[in-house]
């Protein structure tokens, strides 16, 4: 897959490892994410949808076993949030309102059938984001350390200037 951001895009000369050519593709699934050359996560939640609908026909079973929602919601955390959560904060940032409703309604399904509430898909995103924020503060080593500093109470952070400027 090759990625180009030039406006006026031109076809691109074959790229050779050891004398042989790699094939050029549309997308591509690396470390369980699918990649689409213009960075839409379309297919990629359409995946994670996929698997979460399979997983959600055992959370049935265990429902209809008669198992209480404490066991429940653990096999929900262990087997569907996982796959929902799983990179989140790579593509859930960039994913279309229809996307975010298509996995929303996986928890809202999930709720139903445990009978107790879950947490939404946004607090799942937030709450990585979150903790990604506080592991690289922690990391003195980290390259992103410098772009959050503590507030003086030491309890949340606030963004840099130079992370403001790149947001913006």
């Amino acid at each position: 897959m090759v990625v180009d951001f030039r406006r006026a895009q031109s076809g691109h000369s074959p790229l050779f490892i050891n004398r042989s050519s790699v094939e050029n593709v549309k997308s591509t699934k690396f470390l369980g994410v699918h990649l689409v050359e213009n960075f839409t996560w379309s297919l990629n939640t359409s995946s994670i949808s996929k698997k979460a609908q399979q997983r959600l026909y055992f959370l049935r079973r265990l429902r209809k076993a008669h198992l209480p929602p404490p066991i429940l919601t653990m096999f929900y955390r262990g087997t569907i949030k996982s796959v929902l959560s799983s990179c989140i904060t790579a593509w859930f940032g960039n994913c279309t309102v229809s996307d975010r409703k298509t996995l929303q309604e996986i928890v809202k399904t999930a709720e139903k059938i445990i009978g107790v509430s879950l947490p939404s898909i946004t607090n799942m995103y937030t709450t990585c984001c979150i903790h990604k924020a506080n592991s690289t503060v922690d990391d003195h080593i980290h390259p992103s350390h410098t772009l959050f500093t503590l507030l003086p109470s030491g309890k949340s952070m606030a963004p840099t200037s130079r992370l403001l400027l790149l947001n913006q």
